[in-house]
């Protein structure tokens, strides 16, 4: 720990700023909240306590460094600035460009999802937002008492006793648009349901109210769980990198059955942790069933996985409220 932060001190001490686009940098690299001085403090707990004090000295002092380096180099170019300033008074230069702006980062990384599948086979479907109870959870096999129907878990949008009258939510996953490509398209069914979905959760760093799903739905003859495995092992492959480590896991969703968990190993071999990326499994017959389909004749798969948590690992973001957020700062990493 401490010949890394000997090098991380050396690194920030010869870091060269002659602009203010290096300046950014260095503040982003060393000082930002995600920056390497900040990460380096989150680790200290790691360290045995007979050493903590030396290295959380020696961490301050990286800080200490970060910080002097980059109000120095802030004033430097302040006071250069200034100088060009004075001595420039052609008022026929051409000004300097407008920046130009960029593609939101779950917007890239949905775009980068939508373009594998397509690759895989898969087109678009789409369906909408507000979503009636039978579409959202009767036909995906939740029973009447399951938890995900509660206020806590559900927005309604309208609630209400009266059995001829269903309820109106705000749909908790996108699952739905299967249920009705079903309904209206005899297999063969090939496709992916990107959107919004919206759950009644406690703001954190690791959930929100509001994020995004990319589902599939594969439906044909003699659809087995082996091509379920294939293209979840392709996909993660064309995301993160034919070296990406992953590990297919037993799971239990209602829809589904046999269900089936998919994990990724973010960070170093020693640091690292499994982290679930998505839920799948073979479409259950009830599904079938309650959408007009024979599961006597098709068999099928289907998954859905969090846009965000793709994005999050794909790019080392720790905190999901930053995509919401709107901090120039942030999304201009993404140009």
């Amino acid at each position: 720990m401490l010949d890394d932060i000997k090098a991380l001190k050396e690194e920030i001490a010869t870091y060269t700023v002659t602009n203010q686009d290096q300046l950014e940098e260095f503040r982003l690299e060393f000082l930002s909240r995600n920056g390497r001085v900040q990460s380096m403090f989150k680790n200290l707990g790691s360290v045995p306590k007979e050493e903590r004090a030396l290295v959380g000295k020696e961490m301050n002092e990286a800080k200490k460094l970060a910080q002097h380096r980059f109000d120095e180099a802030k004033k430097v170019l302040e006071e250069s600035t200034l100088e060009i300033k004075a001595a420039t008074s052609d008022i026929t230069l051409t000004p300097p460009l407008t920046p130009v702006g960029s593609l939101h980062p779950l917007t890239q990384t949905m775009e980068e999802m939508k373009n594998i599948f397509y690759r895989l086979g898969f087109t678009i479907a789409d369906g909408p937002e507000v979503e009636d109870d039978f579409h959202n959870f009767t036909a995906l096999n939740f029973p009447p008492n399951h938890p995900a129907r509660d206020e806590q878990d559900t927005f309604f949008v309208r609630k209400s006793d009266d059995p001829d009258m269903m309820d109106l939510v705000l749909r908790t996953h996108t699952s739905p648009v299967q249920i009705r490509m079903m309904e209206k398209q005899t297999p063969p069914i090939r496709s992916i349901m990107p959107g919004r979905v919206y759950r009644n959760e406690a703001v954190s760093p690791k959930s929100y109210f509001l994020f995004h799903q990319v589902e599939a739905l594969y439906v044909d003859t003699n659809v087995s769980v082996a091509d379920l495995k294939q293209t979840l092992i392709t996909f993660v492959k064309l995301m993160y990198g034919s070296d990406v480590k992953y590990r297919l896991r037993p799971g239990f969703f209602p829809f589904t059955e046999p269900s089936l968990e998919m994990d990724i190993w973010w960070g170093t071999e020693k640091d690292g942790k499994w982290l679930e990326i998505l839920g799948s499994g073979m479409v259950d017959p009830n599904v079938f069933k309650a959408s007009g389909v024979d599961p006597e004749k098709y068999t099928g798969f289907a998954w859905g996985m969090g846009v965000e948590r793709i994005a999050i690992l794909k790019y080392g973001i720790d905190d999901i409220r930053t995509f919401y957020e709107n901090d120039l700062r942030f999304l201009e990493q993404f140009n």
